[in-house]
């Protein structure tokens, strides 16, 4: 898997990464990951990927990640 660019986010690393003939666009956040992949006729390019990551996605996964954080917190204490 080959990095090919990132994203700057203020709390969460984002990253678009290629591999299988596949953009993989990947966010991190604490102990926690998302990731998604996109063939060739999703997007063609790396600009493609940025266009699909735009603010909204970006606030959707942060939701995911709260609530992956609220699921795990259930299990730990």
């Amino acid at each position: 898997m080959r990095t090919l660019d990132t994203i700057y986010h203020p709390t969460m690393y984002i990253a678009i990464m290629y591999m299988n003939e596949k953009f993989i666009l990947k966010f991190e956040a604490g102990p926690y990951e998302q990731v998604y992949k996109f063939t060739k006729e999703m997007a063609p390019d790396v600009d493609a990927v940025k266009k699909i990551c735009d603010e909204n996605f970006q606030q959707e996964v942060m939701q995911l990640f709260d609530q992956m954080h609220q699921g795990f917190k259930k299990k730990f204490s």
